[in-house]
């Protein structure tokens, strides 16, 4: 035997020794029984005899997956989106208006929270991105490769490193996810199935039922008066619209994703028509001159 097969081997016996004492480490509600049988399943699927060429890579990710599933939420072993290990009520925010109300979390993450409607999160959110929503809200996800954001919702948990998307409950406890940019992955308390959406796609689960199908982001505004746009930015962000009368009938065609940054639209406006304007943040309003 080679000297640089008998280093890998020993290297691969290494890290299964540290995996399996990580493995029995965490966490302490579970017998020692269910860990041994547990870490028996894992070990014959990550070092199987089949596989002869070693890849030190994929048992570092390995190591990374069982790390967060032991030490992170509990969620590996009870596959429960609120284990009573994750305690999310520490602050919680409520939306009691009739306009949306916009929040901005710990990490930066941004989230437009729908009238009657709230969320939850925890003290040690930089490293416990987790979120409960009961009601309505979008998300626009800080990216952060280490530390996962995850939205609980009924039985639902949509997890994310970075990107935008809507969830939302309904009294019939249906749960609408929709994906506007990068990728999200869906999973379901006690289904072993996973789905990962793409911008465009929304997801639906009622009744023990997941589907998955394609929405519009944008809408559209084609040889619409001014005012129309107006009119929309009044109803979708709660800012009242002032533009001089002389405009009131000039005719705009645009796309617009659903959920676009409000100071990007007043931008688009202000540049197209050649208007300077002012926005009041204690009114809600927008003024164009």
């Amino acid at each position: 035997m080679s000297k640089t097969l008998v280093s890998k081997d020993m290297d691969e016996k290494k890290i299964e020794e540290e995996l399996k004492k990580i493995w029995g480490e965490t966490p302490i509600s579970h017998s020692d029984s269910e860990k041994e049988l547990s870490w028996q399943e894992f070990q014959s699927k990550a070092f199987s005899s089949k596989k002869k060429k070693f890849k030190p890579w994929r048992y570092y990710a390995a190591a990374a997956v069982l790390i967060f599933a032991l030490v992170g939420t509990g969620l590996y072993f009870n596959n429960s989106p609120l284990s009573t290990e994750i305690k999310l009520t520490e602050n919680v925010i409520e939306n009691t208006t009739s306009i949306v109300k916009y929040v901005a979390l710990p990490d930066s993450s941004n989230v437009a929270l729908s009238p009657n409607s709230k969320i939850s999160y925890a003290n040690n959110f930089a490293v416990n991105r987790k979120v409960e929503v009961n009601g309505e809200a979008y998300f626009k996800v800080k990216k952060d490769k280490k530390h996962p954001f995850q939205v609980f919702c009924n039985e639902t948990t949509t997890t994310v490193l970075g990107t935008s998307f809507t969830v939302a409950e309904n009294n019939r406890k249906e749960v609408t996810v929709a994906l506007y940019e990068g990728s999200v992955e869906m999973t379901v308390k006690d289904q072993n199935k996973s789905w990962i959406l793409k911008p465009g796609e929304k997801f639906t689960y009622y009744n023990k039922i997941a589907l998955v199908a394609d929405f519009s982001r944008f809408i559209d505004f084609e040889n619409e008066k001014l005012s129309v746009l107006s009119t929309y930015i009044e109803t979708n962000y709660g800012y009242h619209v002032t533009i001089p009368q002389e405009y009131y009938n000039q005719r705009i065609t645009v796309r617009i994703n659903k959920k676009e940054d409000l100071k990007t639209i007043i931008q688009l406006i202000s540049e197209m028509y050649n208007l300077n304007y002012e926005v009041n943040e204690n009114l809600k309003q927008i003024t164009f001159q």
